[in-house]
């Protein structure tokens, strides 16, 4: 080899070093955008201590002490709570409903809440509870209240980065917080300058920082949650959504693929545990093996959009960006303690939830329309003003203010 040749190769070979170190530091930076991305979709960060302060504030913190009628006669009904709020959400909007989305934002605590006070709402329109279906519940204040108002002690300005966890988060939507005049449901709605009616992260992180604006935090304790309640069994869960209640999962336990692909759903709708999450999704359906379910299971919504997972589906109508999870794998979420369930009007009060034809799955829904965008102009104007939709549930003494018992 000739000088001349040495030197030739000796600089390609420092062009292929320096192009293969270019492409790995672009792939390295690839790979933690995307990594970055997904875990910034979580947002649970557990609290034990401050939930078990809440839990000691409640005469009866568990679901089985809250509601001893419900353990008792619960039957095992294969139960499906998507349906009631599917209903409600296309008598109020005239659209289907879809699955909430809460972007690159540690947001999911709020979402879960808000989309369980929004079911349990709907559960009670379609049984004659309330007069007019809810509107969706909004996650700001649920979210901005749980990180601020709702911790104890209470917190004027949190800056530790996003999420927030279910014992503070149930404190905020049943209006136990310190300052009592704080804390409840507000819907995407408009309320004088806030306008709520569709979701936004900016927001979502400027009240998570500073706390909700004290005059929409008074305003959200006019509606407050009349009833929250630790689950931590399996037979729990069951009886909570058998009669109508939702539950909002906060734990470690996991459903993503370790590759980050897309998760797929089996044959029946399932999803198997894997990779750990901090994460807060809400369980708002039971399947029984009894009743001819290959396996016990819970359905969870996520809050990721639609098109997180793929894969079949149980009931035909089961929504997107839904999973159906074992009872395993849901009892391991249940353990970490910080999950709750969220009553009704008469709180935890036993009820046989009128299915209709609901008892046998729906048909295969026709084809989905796209996704539309919700605020005030598509709302009827009855529930423009949230005072007026409280004032007309009390108007008849059969059907009860959704949310305004005081503990």
């Amino acid at each position: 080899m000739t000088a001349r040749q040495r030197t030739v190769w000796t600089w390609s070979a420092v062009g292929f070093v320096v192009f293969a170190a270019i492409v790995g530091a672009l792939v390295e930076r690839a790979t933690h955008r995307l990594a970055a991305g997904v875990e910034s979709r979580f947002g649970y960060t557990p609290n034990p201590d401050g939930t078990r302060e809440f839990l000691r504030e409640l005469d009866r913190p568990t679901f089985a002490a809250a509601a001893g009628e419900a353990m008792a006669e619960a039957k095992g009904v294969d139960t499906f709570l998507y349906r009631q709020t599917n209903k409600a959400h296309q008598s109020h909007y005239g659209l289907p409903w879809k699955s909430w989305n809460q972007g690159d934002h540690g947001s999911c605590v709020s979402f879960a809440f808000a989309l369980g006070s929004y079911s349990a709402q709907s559960v009670d329109w379609v049984e004659g509870r309330m007069a007019r279906p809810p509107p969706e519940v909004a996650t700001e204040p649920i979210y901005a209240g749980s990180r601020t108002a709702a911790r104890l002690p209470p917190i004027g300005r949190n800056t530790g980065g996003d999420g927030s966890y279910g014992g503070a988060a149930a404190r905020w939507i049943s209006g136990r917080c310190k300052d009592a005049t704080v804390g409840g449901i507000l819907y995407r709605e408009k309320y004088g300058e806030f306008d709520l009616s569709t979701y936004s992260i900016p927001r979502s992180i400027a009240w998570g920082r500073d706390g909700v604006p004290i005059e929409l935090a008074r305003e959200a304790n006019k509606l407050k949650a009349v009833a929250v309640a630790q689950v931590n069994t399996w037979d729990e869960l069951c009886a909570s959504i058998e009669r109508g209640s939702p539950v909002v999962l906060c734990s470690q336990v996991g459903y993503g693929r370790y590759d980050n692909t897309m998760p797929v759903r089996d044959a029946d709708g399932f999803l198997p545990r894997a990779k750990p999450w901090g994460h807060a999704m809400l369980c708002w359906g039971v399947r029984h093996q009894k009743n001819g379910s290959p396996r016990d299971g819970g359905l969870i919504q996520n809050s990721w959009s639609e098109n997180w997972c793929k894969g079949p589906k149980w009931p035909a109508d089961q929504p997107d960006g839904s999973f159906w999870a074992s009872r395993e794998n849901i009892q391991a979420a249940l353990d970490q303690g910080d999950c709750f369930a969220i009553g009704g009007v008469d709180g935890f009060k036993w009820r046989v939830l009128d299915n209709g034809q609901w008892f046998e799955p729906a048909p295969a829904p026709a084809e989905a329309s796209e996704p539309a965008e919700i605020s005030s102009e598509t709302a009827p104007a009855d529930s423009q003003k949230i005072a007026s939709f409280v004032k007309s549930t009390q108007s008849d003494d059969a059907i009860h203010s959704v949310y305004s018992l005081a503990p």
